[in-house]
């Protein structure tokens, strides 16, 4: 049975800035980017400048999403056609344990997370505590969001509450850290932003032990006007329920 601690909080209970370099070596980090050329650039030296197995899946991009991510130094990967994130993110979790990746971390594109967040992540998978960590930006920090998109992030968490019977602080958190062995049971199948709740469902019946981690979130006016609107929150709820109902 997974266990899940909603109030681990190992961020402040002496995790190193930074992991080990023989540790940074086997993370993979996967960026899902659908025209995201403005932003991605930056996000990938930030993060390669620490971690240098940086994968980052082209979702169909009609701008040079793809070729600013190359000229950064990620390794790039390019789905033909739009097929959401969670069709990204599979690719690039499929992608990296072929590469024999240890430990793998999804991060959005669009300068939302933090590297520094990186080893919280990570730190309690490689002492054996759990396998998959979940980011948190309700136990950890938040910037500059607006009252409308707060008050429907607490609302996922409750539907998710009630309906996966898990109880989080944050279901829709893009920053997680999963094992070799936690990633290679995950299969997103939702290939839109429904994927995060039926992650969670994953999650819970994969038989491993998780827990959340305190993490920073930062919005900007680019991330702000690229995120999803208060509207798509009823399509990802019913993508969700239809596929539960149909299988």
């Amino acid at each position: 049975m997974a266990q899940v601690q909603p109030n681990a909080n190992v961020s402040s209970g002496g995790v190193p800035p930074s992991l080990p370099e023989s540790v940074r070596e086997e993370v993979f980090v996967i960026i899902p980017a659908y025209n995201e050329g403005e932003a991605v650039g930056a996000v990938i030296e930030e993060v390669r400048a620490i971690y240098p197995n940086v994968v980052v899946v082209d979702d169909g991009s009609k701008d040079h999403s793809a070729d600013v991510s190359a000229k950064a130094g990620a390794l790039v990967l390019r789905h033909a056609i739009n097929r959401g994130q969670g069709a990204a993110l599979q690719t690039g979790i499929d992608f990296a344990i072929e590469q024999g990746a240890k430990y793998i971390v999804t991060f959005d594109s669009d300068g939302q997370h933090r590297v520094e967040d990186i080893p919280a992540l990570i730190d309690p998978i490689l002492n054996g505590r759990w396998d998959i960590s979940l980011g948190s930006r309700f136990l950890g920090g938040v910037e500059n969001i607006k009252p409308s998109r707060k008050f429907l992030l607490r609302l996922g968490v409750l539907f998710t509450r009630i309906v996966s019977r898990v109880r989080i602080t944050d279901t829709h958190n893009g920053l997680r850290g999963f094992s070799r062995k936690a990633a290679k049971r995950i299969h997103i199948t939702l290939d839109r932003m429904a994927h995060a709740s039926e992650l969670i469902d994953q999650v819970r019946d994969c038989g491993l032990p998780y827990g959340e981690v305190p993490v920073h979130i930062r919005y900007t006016d680019y991330s702000k006007a690229k995120g999803q609107r208060s509207t798509g929150a009823f399509k990802i709820v019913f993508h969700y329920l239809f596929k539960r109902m149909t299988g």
